[in-house]
């Protein structure tokens, strides 16, 4: 159990000839996964290919011919352009599962799925009990993700655990080479278990809906589905001390340096002009950039608290969840 580099709500795409049926499933989806049904499947492909250009990684290669040798480069992460992503209303939009039937009069659900096999999107097979055998030769061959049988009593349970898997695995291997990237500076929490539980049960008391790693101070924007963002803040007790010293050598108060080495309290000086550490004129006013110290014991000891993240963070306000299900459930009732 892992942490991704950022996560959202993503689109589900349907894909069937029978209107009737994509209505019915639709519905059935509605109140947990928002979805995008087409009974065209010449359709369904002309908008999936249609600008659907993911968020670009934000990497940044660099050559320096004059101390590297010609076949080495420096990479360069612009972490902050992670949480930005919340800034872009389209995000949601996004489709990272696809449910296609296996028998269309245009194309069958196999020879649809080779012709988006390169999009990220997963992709579910949703068969007639007829179709097992061709369905689980795609799934060998790596055609599909998963597949379901439409006769199964259960079928519907088991299509929404697994496009539940399928858009944490579409972040999993979008962000593959990012996460490597990050992991090796201050995110090694992210690759612990026992941070991951502690935003799983985050994300259910505070109604979390996406994330994204932060970059200063170190931790993770929670986003809630009415928009409200809170800064996870994890530290170690190394980065506890260096916050320590940072005061120290500002001359804080001694309440604050005691506080800080007895790692009481965390710290989030978030001023629009500061570098989130201790400042000189902050003085005895620092107990309004302070929480308590929560401890989380991994791999490694982590100090974490929860802030409210101040609007100067954004250049925008995000785009809440909750709105985007409100557009969507009246362009449905309008197509209805």
């Amino acid at each position: 159990m892992h942490l991704p580099v950022y996560a959202h709500p993503t689109l589900t795409v349907l894909v069937d000839d029978s209107s009737s049926f994509l209505r019915s499933l639709s519905f059935q989806l509605a109140p947990v996964l928002p979805t995008l049904a087409f009974d065209d499947a010449f359709a369904a492909q002309r908008w999936l290919a249609r600008e659907r250009q993911p968020e670009r990684i934000p990497l940044q290669v660099n050559f320096d011919m004059q101390n590297l040798p010609a076949d080495q480069c420096n990479v360069a992460i612009d972490l902050e352009r992670i949480y930005r992503i919340c800034e872009q209303r389209e995000r949601f939009a996004t489709p990272s599962v696809v449910v296609v039937d296996y028998s269309m009069p245009q194309m069958n659900g196999l020879e649809f799925c080779a012709a988006i096999a390169h999009l990220p999107c997963k992709k579910i097979l949703f068969t007639g009990a007829a179709d097992e055998k061709i369905a689980v030769n795609a799934f060998n061959r790596g055609l599909i993700d998963r597949y379901i049988q439409k006769s199964d009593p259960h079928a519907l349970d088991q299509l929404e655990q697994q496009i539940r898997t399928l858009q944490q695995a579409y972040f999993d291997d979008r962000e593959e080479t990012l996460r490597e990237l990050v992991l090796l500076h201050h995110y090694h929490f992210l690759a612990d278990p026992v941070v991951a539980g502690l935003i799983d049960d985050l994300r259910t008391r505070l109604g979390i809906v996406e994330h994204y790693v932060f970059a200063n101070p170190s931790g993770i924007l929670l986003i809630d589905g009415h928009g409200k963002a809170s800064l996870l803040m994890i530290e170690t007790a190394e980065g506890m001390f260096a916050q320590y010293e940072i005061a120290r050598d500002s001359d804080a108060p001694p309440a604050l340096l005691e506080a800080l080495l007895a790692k009481r309290v965390l710290p989030f000086f978030h001023d629009p002009h500061g570098d989130s550490m201790y400042r000189p004129d902050i003085g005895d006013q620092w107990h309004r950039y302070c929480a308590a110290a929560q401890v989380c014991l991994g791999r490694k000891t982590y100090y974490w608290a929860l802030f409210d993240l101040p609007a100067h963070y954004f250049r925008q306000q995000p785009y809440a969840y909750a709105d985007f299900l409100c557009q969507r459930h009246a362009i449905d009732g309008t197509q209805a």
